[in-house]
């Protein structure tokens, strides 16, 4: 039972660690336990993966029978697809009205047919935008 509480202590004292280090500590921290860290440029969202990590490896991660539910579950379809085949989703951006159209395959703008909400707004903008918030459809 003792041995229990020393891991339970070491794997608390890593994540607080974790919780202390800049994107470039939480990268080294996961390449010296894990190899090549993901390309994410969001510390929070890489101390939230190191965590889940560290305590997977101690705890042993997803039972059987989790793992088993999320694959059933299909592939995460793009944010904004639920809105239906057809949705136009709609605002002015620099004086200009632009209109993204919901079709089977992706958001079409103008010409262009975009695998995601996101990378339509990034094109329509010029700059790294998320699509769901870019057009409304999430409080700021």
């Amino acid at each position: 039972m003792h041995e229990a509480f020393e891991e339970h202590d070491a794997v608390e004292q890593l994540i607080a660690e974790i919780q202390t280090l800049d994107l470039d500590g939480l990268r080294r921290f996961w390449s010296a336990r894990y190899g090549a860290p993901p390309s994410l440029r969001s510390a929070p969202l890489l101390r939230r993966l190191l965590a889940w990590r560290v305590q997977a490896q101690a705890c042993g991660g997803l039972d059987a029978d989790t793992r088993k539910a999320l694959s059933r579950s299909g592939p995460v379809q793009p944010e904004g697809r639920q809105l239906g085949i057809g949705a136009r989703l709609t605002r002015i951006w620099k004086g200009r009205e632009v209109t993204v159209v919901v079709e089977e395959q992706g958001f079409r703008w103008e010409d262009q047919l975009f695998p995601s909400l996101s990378a339509a707004a990034t094109m329509i903008a010029g700059t790294r935008w998320n699509g769901p918030r870019f057009f409304g459809l999430r409080d700021n």
